[in-house]
């Protein structure tokens, strides 16, 4: 059995830091397909950030500079380490992943940049 939780989440002001955490449990786990994506009230959710096995990483243009997605396979957890956090940024973070064929989803960690 495949899961994925996020957690990290919180209420942080403009620019700020937060550190959100998926981490990824059953016999197989791959870096070959993880995602953040993120999905702020009354919007559509959006492709924040990839990392491939080969560690190539990929960033939604909003977030470029500010944002860092890395992996650590001993643990078996994705991070996305937000920095200089923007109202904007608010959303719930959710990660994703593909494992024996199938596409699974967290359950999402809130975000909240308010002053």
């Amino acid at each position: 059995q495949v899961q994925l939780v996020e957690s990290g989440g919180g209420l942080v002001q403009p620019g700020g830091s937060l550190r959100l955490s998926c981490a990824v449990s059953g016999p197989i786990f791959s870096f070959n397909t993880m995602v953040w994506y993120r999905q702020a009230p009354g919007k559509e959710r959006e492709l924040v950030a990839i990392f491939t096995s080969g560690d190539s990483t990929m960033y939604a243009d909003s977030v470029k500079g500010r944002f860092t997605i890395s992996s650590d396979s001993a643990k078996n957890t994705v991070y996305l380490q937000m920095n200089n956090l923007k109202p904007e940024d608010t959303a719930v973070y959710y990660c994703k992943g593909t494992f024996y064929g199938l596409v699974y989803w967290g359950q999402g960690t809130q975000v909240t940049v308010s002053s």
